[in-house]
């Protein structure tokens, strides 16, 4: 039994398959004849086309409706500007260009409102960084793209940051099993940093406070790593006494710091 899902009013268990053939014959009519009705078989055959891109964006909480829509503004720019005399298939062609308006929606519609001189300025970049790629065959450097463009670096890197998509807090960056690791335990807390800050400086305080031998014992064990027996051979003393002197010592460091 077929499932029958519909979007944007369309049944998308009855839609049709175009083969190679019956689409190049479409094509000719079009393009010689221009005829109306092979232009909307050619829609009509390759929306399956469109339902598979918009899985690619079923993450970005836009309505499945309204990708559906843009991405089949990009098919129908795809059918009328294919070049049958090309030899590669349609779908090849239209993939990017589908791709490429729901992108263009996705980010003209940002909730984080961007200029539109920002926007052009990210939008000529990414097309002379598209151009230079396929000319050199390699991925230009943003050097390479503002020279080309004749504007500042840093003028690039702003607007193509501008426009990338905000994401969630608790978006999971890794998972292996166990608990997801989320976007918002990858970022530093300020707060967290200055306290820190005040706890090396009371730390480093109270150590000032304390006999020179402890000092060095604590110094020895906690910021040297060394051992009981290896602190007591440096020092010249047994490592029983290292270990009551390291006790008193973090005593009173204790008694300092609270």
């Amino acid at each position: 039994m077929v499932r029958k899902v519909e979007i944007s009013g369309v049944n998308t268990s009855e839609l049709p398959v175009l083969s190679n053939e019956k689409m190049r014959e479409l094509f000719r009519a079009l393009q010689e004849d221009g005829d109306s009705e092979a232009r909307q078989q050619l829609i009509q055959g390759n929306l399956r086309l469109v339902l598979s891109v918009i899985q690619r964006f079923n993450n970005r909480g836009e309505p499945v409706d309204d990708l559906f829509q843009v991405g089949c503004v990009g098919l129908v720019k795809a059918i009328d500007n294919f070049d049958l005399s090309q030899n590669v298939r349609f779908s090849t062609y239209a993939v990017p260009m589908i791709v490429g308006e729901i992108r263009r929606y996705l980010r003209d519609n940002n909730p984080i409102r961007v200029s539109r001189s920002l926007r052009d300025t990210a939008y000529r970049a990414l097309q002379t960084k598209d151009t230079l790629t396929h000319k050199k065959s390699q991925e230009p450097s943003m050097e390479e793209i503002a020279d080309h463009l004749g504007i500042d670096v840093d003028e690039i890197v702003f607007a193509l940051d501008a426009i990338q998509d905000p994401i969630s807090l608790f978006e999971p960056v890794y998972q292996d099993g166990g608990d997801p690791i989320y976007v918002m335990d990858q970022i530093s807390d300020d707060k967290q940093d200055n306290r820190r800050w005040m706890d090396e400086i009371a730390v480093r305080e109270a150590m000032n406070r304390l006999e020179t031998r402890q000092q060095r014992i604590l110094q020895l064990r906690f910021f040297r790593g060394q051992t009981q027996m290896e602190v007591a051979d440096e020092i010249g003393i047994s490592q029983a006494q290292v270990s009551r002197l390291e006790k008193a010592a973090l005593q009173r460091l204790r008694g300092f710091i609270e």
